[in-house]
């Protein structure tokens, strides 16, 4: 009997009768059903959250903000945070009380709840206050409703804590970077205005330097003008002494005039008394002729001493004009040298006011002198008329003496030349007290200018100190401002570098930034391969996990081997083979239908489908290769474990979780299971990865399709040439 034969003869079997035919086709369709009706409804479950009930509670009162335009206006981030997760409609959220929230989550009204309490808002401003702390969203599940959804709950709520991280970071950042760009305007204009103060200082130090060099020469000018005082006082109490002593001598004209008006008067007498009688005429004439010849030696003494009077008042006049007009010239240059020290005219003026008393005392000097030059020639004038007299009364009495006759004839003339020579007389002495008198003057004048010198000395010397303490200071100031240009410098390059190291932005880019800064990182995913969506990831495995299961269901009415063909002892390998192919190929129709359900009703993407169906296809051969070995060797006893073995490569084969969380003793049988290579191979070639990989699946598949036809093969051969107990007695499940 041939290979095909037997397969046509088995196929026959099973669809002899109508119940035969409608068995077969419902384990055809139990990888269908298994696979096709679980992949369907977990196809996209994300794309359905939004009909999960949520409870939302928001009891946030809101806080007044930093920033905003009235400390009385509150804001209310729960409110904003509700609206977003309603309109975002990721879940069917219901904004209901805290008691309905917790009522509806007990009794499964809705899957979770959360709640945004009354301080959320008063919590995340804390952040800009002295006292900040955390904000909280608490999150209710019950796992009596579903555990998937108090993960996706608390994974939902991650997400809404990353969102209104990013939110408030965001706020924050901009009102950072509002700050920043504030500080650097300020920082700009704090720049400007140091440069200024540099260009300021900078100026401000030449003008120093300048004020330093005037001061120095107003201090050396000072001393020049003080030395120059002391000499004007010591000259002006030379013209004291010489009008005192001016004084001393016109007293003792005075006095001498007044003893020549004593003597005219006793000429007088004697003329009189000559005019009585001309008895004592010649001891008259005699006392005539001396009282003559001293009245002739006091005016020649007078007449000798008034030159030198006039010379001196003369001498006199000539130094105190010499002393006013050097004063004169000494005042001309000080105002020159303070006009050149750089001082105000203020200041200039009360400096040269210090010389006003000086200038006046010599001006009163000069004037009494001039008086005095004046009366000193009255003196001389009345001199020579008074020697004329003397003269005259010498001749007179030597005419007397001569003759009685004579005398007794101009004894009248006598009388009234000595009547005019007692008036000259009084004349000079009057003049002479005059002059006195003005020489006095002329004395205390002096004495005042000498005075007046000496203040203006001291003053010199004091504005002499104070010029040399102002050269000290305007040095001081001088070297203080060079510091300070210095600092300025410094603050200027100092706020410039401030104001480079803070970049210049514009709202747009402010808005940019924060941004940014509230979500630094954003994530792209770089996949090798994608299955698109959560039911094209768990098909491979669902895929495989349904190969098994139908090929298991088909060996409950499929017979491992013909009995006639083992009976009539024909070959154990096309017993081996025929045994093998029935199942396999009907496999092969479930995997196709499989497929067609994959990718034609759920429309997963499959980047290979020649691959991916032949990978299911020898998958389903692989399978019913070992079930049949387990079947020939062991029988029913065999298909049971091959229950077992489903259940042990449902949780090693690495369909969900990655095998590496499995434990060391599962994560070794994942390396050794079948399924767990067609799991890996129908994903390479499903989404369209590495063909190598999906080779060595594949090869490791055949290993296993190789080996347990080898051992179905052994099991035949025995069953050929032996029998055994169980051939005898069979067990009660086969």
């Amino acid at each position: 009997m041939k290979i095909f034969a037997m397969v046509r003869a088995e196929l026959a079997r099973l669809t002899a009768t109508v119940m035969s035919r409608i068995a077969l086709m419902a384990l055809l369709l139990v990888p269908v059903l298994y696979g096709g009706l679980y992949l369907w409804a977990n196809q996209d479950p994300y794309a359905g959250l939004n009909r999960v009930p949520v409870a939302l509670v928001v009891a946030d009162t809101g806080a007044p903000v930093t920033g905003t335009s009235s400390a009385d206006t509150a804001h209310n981030y729960g409110d904003e945070v509700a609206t977003q997760l309603v309109d975002d409609g990721t879940f069917q959220w219901h904004r209901v009380s805290a008691a309905t929230a917790r009522a509806g989550v007990a009794d499964a009204r809705y899957d979770f709840s959360v709640t945004i309490p009354a301080d959320f808002s008063t919590a995340i401003a804390s952040s800009a206050g002295s006292n900040p702390r955390q904000a909280t969203i608490t999150l209710t599940t019950n796992d009596t409703n579903s555990y998937l959804a108090s993960t996706i709950g608390n994974q939902a709520a991650k997400t809404l804590r990353e969102a209104i991280v990013a939110k408030v970071n965001k706020q924050a950042a901009d009102r950072l970077l509002i700050g920043l760009s504030d500080v650097r305007a300020n920082l700009v204009t704090a720049a400007a205005g140091a440069g200024r103060v540099t260009d300021g200082a900078a100026s401000a130090g030449n003008g120093s330097v300048s004020l330093a060099d005037g001061a120095g020469r107003l201090a050396d000018g000072a001393g020049v003008l003080a030395t120059g005082l002391g000499r004007l006082a010591s000259g002006t109490g030379q013209v004291a002494d010489a009008a005192a002593a001016l004084s001393v001598g016109t007293g003792a004209l005075a006095t001498g005039t007044g003893q020549v008006a004593d003597g005219a008067a006793q000429v007088a007498g004697g003329t009189t008394a000559l005019s009585a009688g001309t008895v004592d005429l010649a001891t008259g004439t005699g006392q005539v002729a001396d009282g003559a010849a001293q009245v002739a030696a006091g005016t020649q003494s007078l007449a000798d001493g008034a030159p030198a009077l006039k010379a001196a008042t003369g001498q006199a006049g000539t130094a105190l004009a010499n002393t006013g007009a050097s004063l004169t010239a000494a005042r001309s240059a000080i105002r020159t040298r303070l006009e050149t020290a750089g001082l105000s005219p203020e200041q200039i003026q009360a400096v040269l006011a210090e010389l006003d008393p000086v200038t006046t005392g010599l001006g009163t000097g000069g004037a009494i002198v001039t008086g005095i030059d004046g009366q000193v020639g009255l003196l001389v004038d009345s001199s020579a008329a008074l020697s004329a007299g003397a003269a005259q009364t010498a001749a007179g009495a030597s005419a007397a003496a001569t003759g009685a006759t004579t005398v007794r004839d101009k004894t009248a003339l006598l009388a009234a030349g000595a009547d005019k020579t007692s008036a000259g007389a009084a004349q000079s002495a009057t003049g002479a007290r005059s002059a006195a008198n003005g020489a006095a003057g002329l004395a205390t004048g002096a004495a005042d200018v000498r005075d007046g010198a000496s203040s203006a000395s001291a003053g010199a010397n004091a504005a002499s100190a104070g010029a040399s303490s102002l050269s000290s200071g305007a040095a001081t100031l001088r070297d203080g401002l060079g510091v300070l240009q210095t600092g300025a410098g410094t603050l200027r390059d100092g706020l410039a570098n401030g104001v480079t190291s803070i970049p210049d932005s514009t709202p747009e880019a402010r808005t940019l930034q924060g941004s940014t800064i509230a979500d630094p990182v954003a994530l792209e995913t770089a996949a090798v391969t994608s299955a698109g969506t959560y039911g094209a990831g768990l098909a491979p495995f669902f895929a495989s996990l349904a190969g098994w299961i139908g090929i298991y269901a088909l060996f409950l009415i499929v017979k491992p081997v013909s009995r006639r063909a083992i009976t009539a002892l024909h070959s154990p390998l096309k017993i081996t083979l025929a045994g093998w192919l029935t199942p396999g190929l009907l496999g092969m129709v479930q995997m196709a239908a499989l497929f067609a359900i994959l990718a034609g009703v759920l429309k997963f993407e499959v980047h290979n489908p020649v691959g991916t169906y032949s990978m299911m296809g020898l998958a389903a051969l692989a399978f019913a290769a070992i079930i049949l070995a387990l079947n020939v060797w062991l029988g029913s006893v065999g298909q049971f474990i091959g229950l077992v073995l489903m259940v042990i490569q449902l949780v090693t084969a690495g369909g969900t979780f990655p095998w590496q969380t499995l434990p060391a003793p599962l994560a070794w049988l994942h390396h050794v299971v079948p399924m767990s290579y067609a799991v890996d191979g129908i994903r390479q070639l499903m989404y369209g990865g590495n063909p190598a990989t999906a080779w060595t699946d594949a090869g490791v598949l055949l290993l296993w399709l190789a080996g347990a036809l080898t051992l179905a093969a052994i099991g035949v051969t025995r069953m050929t040439h032996f029998r055994t107990l169980r051939d005898l007695k069979p067990s009660l499940i086969g």
